[in-house]
């Protein structure tokens, strides 16, 4: 007895084959039609159920929200009123947070930028002593979690009298954001043909015109993508703000739990302070978000 196998009738596994792949092709034609539009819009608007009742929360009066959820403005919009936010104006607690949040994030953002667009043209264009073991560091230092620096970071701080100060608080975003930053950027930059680098060189160009003038561009798309983390990151942190940042004019996230702890149901404060720390890191991603999504799939299609 013999132990080969039997053979499929010549063509016909070629034939299965064909049908196989033009049963998935009939399936990937019809899943990117309607139907994929159509699911795509459902989950785009579940996404935004609690945004949208939020907003809707923010505009009712307080009596109202306790009676009746969000959802019944739809049939009785006479409901809608905008003394929450007039309220909100009044509160110089959650005014002076709004300003004490954008004096840490807008820094904060800026200098992880720049300091890590400079570091990664460094590690991935310029030779110095030790640049892959100091790169090897800066890749260690992504598994170091924030919870571990906060003791020893408070008495550093607290030994060089920048504890409970806004200052303190962009260190730390600042420390804890580089090591993504170079790491992103660095192999970002270093996709960047070397010939066109070495032209630019040859036309007499420096290596600060040469970062300014060629890397920057052409790194546009990570450098955004980067400021909108890092952005996101600070504005809506609260547990380094909490720790560092001064009490008397804390960032708009330890307002509102300052807020919820003293008065507890006071929602008509809550929801529009709460859709207005929103509503910001929102208009800044949608502001930026085809810089964004170039960033995001840079390198993916070669």
């Amino acid at each position: 007895m013999s132990g080969r196998l039997p053979h499929a009738p010549a063509g016909q596994g070629t034939t299965t084959v064909r049908a196989r792949q033009g049963f998935a092709g009939r399936v990937a034609a019809r899943a990117g039609g309607g139907v994929m539009r159509v699911f795509l819009v459902l989950v785009a608007l579940f996404w935004l159920m609690p945004t949208v009742g939020l907003l809707l929360s923010s505009l009712r009066d307080p009596a109202d929200i306790s009676d009746s959820g969000w959802w019944t403005v739809l049939t009785a919009p006479a409901e809608l009123t905008t003394a929450n936010y007039a309220a909100i104006l009044d509160n110089e607690t959650l005014t002076g947070s709004l300003l004490s949040t954008v004096l840490i994030t807008v820094p904060a953002t800026v200098l992880v930028v720049v300091i890590g667009s400079l570091a990664g043209y460094a590690f991935a264009w310029m030779e110095f002593p030790g640049r892959d073991w100091w790169f090897l560091l800066v890749v260690g230092l992504l598994v170091v979690p924030v919870q571990v620096a906060l003791v020893p970071v408070s008495k550093l701080f607290g030994a060089v009298g920048i504890f409970e100060t806004t200052l303190g608080v962009v260190l730390f975003h600042v420390a804890f954001g580089l090591p993504f930053a170079i790491f992103l950027l660095r192999n970002f930059f270093a996709e960047i043909p070397r010939e066109l680098l070495e032209a630019a060189r040859l036309d007499g160009a420096g290596e600060i015109r040469l970062f300014t003038r060629v890397v920057m561009p052409l790194g546009g798309p990570a450098i955004a993508s980067l400021g909108i983390f890092q952005f996101l990151w600070v504005w809506n942190d609260m547990l380094v703000a909490l720790i560092f940042a001064d009490s008397e004019s804390p960032p708009i996230t330890v307002a509102l739990q300052q807020q919820v702890r003293q008065f507890g149901n006071n929602i008509d404060i809550l929801a529009p302070g709460a859709f207005v720390s929103m509503v910001i890191p929102l208009a800044v991603f949608f502001a930026f978000q085809r810089q964004f999504v170039s960033g995001v799939m840079a390198g993916a299609v070669k």
